[in-house]
C-alpha cells in the first residue's frame, strides 16, 4: 500500500509539474507597459484588466517624456521593484525605452507595439527615412519650451482613426507631450539583442510607417503579429494586444 501511495505521490507531482510551467509563469510574472509619445499610463487601459484575468501583475510606467535618459529611469525603476520576471512591453516611442531599459536580468521577454525598435548608436530621428513620411508626423505642434503635441484632428484622423469619436477625444485631452529632444538621443544599448522579441505591426498606422514596423520585427527575428490597426491597437484591439503579451509571459 505504501508503495502504492508512493507511486500515486509521484505521478501526481510528475502531472502537477507539468502544469506548472505556464501558471507558475504567470504568477511570477510581471508586465510592465511603458507608453509611447503623445499619451500616458492609461493607454493601457483595455489591455490591463486581460492581463489581470490571466493571473498577471500589471504596472503601467508614466514616463515624464522630458528625454530618453528620463524615461528609461522611469521604467528601470519599475522593473528594479519587481520580485519576480518582467515583460517589458513598449508603444511607439515606447521601443526606443525598452531597447535601453531591458538589460536587467528579471525582463525575460519584450513586446513591441507598433513600436520604435532602435540599434546601439540610433536614435527614433535616425529612424525610417527610407520610408515615406508618416502623414501624422508633419502636424506636429512645438511649443516655446520645445514640446510636442499632436493637434485634435490629427488624433482623430492619424492616431486614432479606428476608435470612437469619443475615445479620440480622450485620447486627445491626455496625451503627453513630449521635448523633441528625445528623438535624437541615441540609445547605448539594444537589449533586444539577447532577449526574446514580440512585434505587432500595425498595418493602418499612420504615424510610424508600416514597413518601417515590419523591418524592425524582422531585424528583432521577432514572433510577429499585424493587426489591421491604427497607431494605438492597444485601444483599437485590446484583446488581440493583450494575447501576444500573455503568450511572452507565459514563454
Amino acid at each position: 500500500m505504501l508503495k502504492f501511495a508512493s507511486s500515486a505521490l509521484i505521478a501526481s507531482t510528475l502531472f502537477a509539474g507539468a502544469a506548472l510551467p505556464a501558471h507558475a509563469a504567470a504568477n511570477d510574472t510581471t508586465v510592465v507597459l511603458v507608453h509611447g509619445a503623445f499619451a500616458d499610463g492609461s493607454s493601457w487601459e483595455k489591455v490591463i484588466p486581460l492581463l489581470h484575468a490571466k493571473g498577471l501583475k500589471v504596472v503601467a510606467v508614466q514616463n515624464p517624456l522630458t528625454s530618453l535618459a528620463d524615461d528609461v529611469a522611469a521604467a528601470q525603476r519599475v522593473i528594479d521593484a519587481q520580485t519576480g520576471k518582467v515583460v517589458l512591453v513598449g508603444h511607439s516611442w515606447g521601443g526606443s525605452v525598452i531597447t535601453q531599459a531591458g538589460t536587467s536580468d528579471k525582463v525575460k521577454a519584450l513586446v513591441y507595439v507598433a513600436a520604435f525598435a532602435p540599434s546601439e548608436g540610433e536614435a527614433v530621428g535616425d529612424l525610417g527615412k527610407n520610408y515615406p513620411t508618416p502623414p501624422g508626423v508633419p502636424t506636429l505642434q512645438a511649443d516655446a519650451a520645445g514640446f510636442l503635441t499632436l493637434p485634435e484632428k490629427s488624433v482623430a484622423e492619424n492616431f486614432a482613426q479606428d476608435v470612437t469619436p469619443a475615445q479620440a477625444r480622450l485620447i486627445y485631452a491626455t496625451q503627453g507631450p513630449i521635448h523633441s529632444k528625445a528623438f535624437g538621443e541615441p540609445v547605448s544599448v539594444a537589449s533586444w539583442k539577447s532577449k526574446p522579441n514580440y512585434y505587432i505591426v500595425a498595418a493602418k498606422d499612420r504615424m510610424i510607417d508600416p514597413g518601417l514596423q515590419r523591418e524592425f520585427a524582422t531585424k528583432l527575428k521577432a514572433t510577429t503579429t499585424t493587426l489591421q490597426a491604427s497607431h494605438v491597437p492597444m485601444v483599437s484591439q485590446p484583446r488581440q494586444v493583450a494575447d501576444v503579451i500573455i503568450a511572452a509571459a507565459q514563454r
